[in-house]
């Protein structure tokens, strides 16, 4: 393996869930391998490298993107989210992470944050979103255990605690 010198390396500095960071990146180093190796941020998960699974889904400045797709060194200043921010305080879930649960929208988990991700961005801008459009956000994500079905149960579960939630706070 070749030695690192300071030209392989590139420092990088972002938001992560909230807090600032710095780290150093190979020239070559994915986003989801910093996350995961570098940062901690496990809940990132690694699945086909090549961007069709969707498992390493995060947000980019609100926008879900892909880890994997990502050099860290792109980064550089932009805002990252990764499951581990969806929660809104320790030891309670987000309305979506609640509707999983409730509806069993995951069977062996290792889709279940990059969905999550993508739910999350989504219903940010479209509350009110039909399943039809479920379904279409849902279309870049594979998952081998659950047919969907219960995903988008617990996605159409989140929509109605939020109309009821926004109803609440109108």
């Amino acid at each position: 393996m070749p030695q690192l010198t300071a030209r392989n390396r590139h420092r990088v500095a972002f938001r992560l869930n909230g807090r600032q960071v710095e780290a150093l990146a190979e020239n070559r180093m994915l986003l989801s391998d910093l996350l995961r190796h570098e940062l901690g941020a496990t809940g990132t998960h690694v699945g086909c490298e090549h961007g069709v699974c969707g498992a390493c889904t995060i947000q980019v400045d609100g926008a879900p993107a892909r880890a994997c797709l990502i050099l860290a060194a792109q980064i550089d200043g932009a805002d990252v989210r990764t499951v581990e921010a969806l929660a809104p305080q320790p030891g309670r879930l987000s309305v979506l992470q609640a509707a999983f649960r409730e509806k069993h929208g995951l069977q062996c988990g290792f889709c279940t944050p990059g969905i999550l991700m993508t739910l999350d961005a989504f219903l940010t801008t479209r509350p009110d979103a039909s399943e039809a459009e479920i379904r279409e956000h849902l279309s870049g994500h594979l998952c081998r255990c659950t047919g969907y079905a219960t995903i988008v149960a617990a996605a159409l579960a989140a929509v109605e605690e939020l109309r009821k939630e926004q109803k609440e706070n109108a």
